[in-house]
């Protein structure tokens, strides 16, 4: 089968829960995702202020853990998806723009050189340049008759069906090549941002999604071969085979 029969042969890939982007808010775009074995990248411009856009692709609430350089933003714990996060309504989309002081204001997520980040200077910098989430289903009050009891040879394949159609991505996953992290996310200045408080019932102690984009700034991507080398411009004073502009009139004698 040729190569381009098997990419249409294959099945697109299941819509997520949630869709996590990075908007660049001084510049009003959604930053572009780079995929670079196995894993999602952006580049961040240092002293740009950033929010992270969730949104909520199913048609009931779910519950958002977002961890930024490994800190979750609203308790400013070291993450874990047991932690305290964010209630979206069924098909809503939300900004987050900062790390959560309080119900009423936010300081402002902002890409930063690493010691400066908020990670850092709270002596918590191994997870720089990672933003994720956890994401929950809700629990549903539904009665349910027991279900009739299995054979245990039935429940054996069970297991190893379920076991075998586990997602193993996250094992799959290749890290970039190892160098050293150069910007991270800072603790901006305050901004008002109200949110309010709801009841929130788990659907089950482990999340249904689990996903992050790396970060770095452009420079980086590039030095691991994410992005591609800019165009070098030539000397002026070197002869270009393509010096720009149009065909002028020649001079009149």
């Amino acid at each position: 089968m040729p190569a381009f029969a098997r990419e249409l042969a294959r099945p697109p890939l299941p819509r997520p829960l949630v869709e996590l982007d990075v908007i660049d808010r001084d510049t009003g775009h959604a930053l572009p995702e780079y995929r670079h074995r196995g894993q999602d990248w952006i580049a961040g411009t240092p002293g740009h202020r950033y929010a992270v856009r969730l949104t909520n692709n199913t048609g009931e609430r779910v519950l958002v853990v977002l961890s930024v350089d490994g800190v979750n933003a609203v308790s400013g714990q070291t993450a874990a998806p047991s932690q305290a996060g964010y209630v979206l309504d069924p098909w809503e989309s939300a900004e987050i723009a900062g790390w959560r002081k309080s119900l009423n204001d936010i300081a402002q997520f902002v890409f930063t050189d690493l010691p400066d980040s908020y990670a850092a200077r709270t002596g918590r910098a191994d997870n720089v340049g990672v933003v994720g989430i956890a994401v929950f289903r809700e629990r549903r009050t539904v009665y349910a008759p027991p279900a009739p009891p299995s054979p245990p040879v039935a429940m054996g394949r069970q297991r190893e069906a379920a076991k075998a159609g586990a997602p193993a991505s996250a094992d799959r996953a290749v890290a970039a090549e190892a160098m050293p992290q150069r910007i991270g996310t800072g603790h901006g200045q305050h901004e008002f941002s109200p949110v309010g408080q709801t009841e929130f019932i788990r659907a089950s102690s482990a999340p249904q999604q689990l996903s992050q984009i790396r970060y770095d700034d452009t420079s980086a991507l590039v030095a691991m071969g994410i992005l591609p080398r800019p165009y070098r411009q030539y000397a002026q004073d070197t002869p270009r085979a393509f010096p720009g502009g149009f065909v002028a009139d020649p001079p009149r004698h």
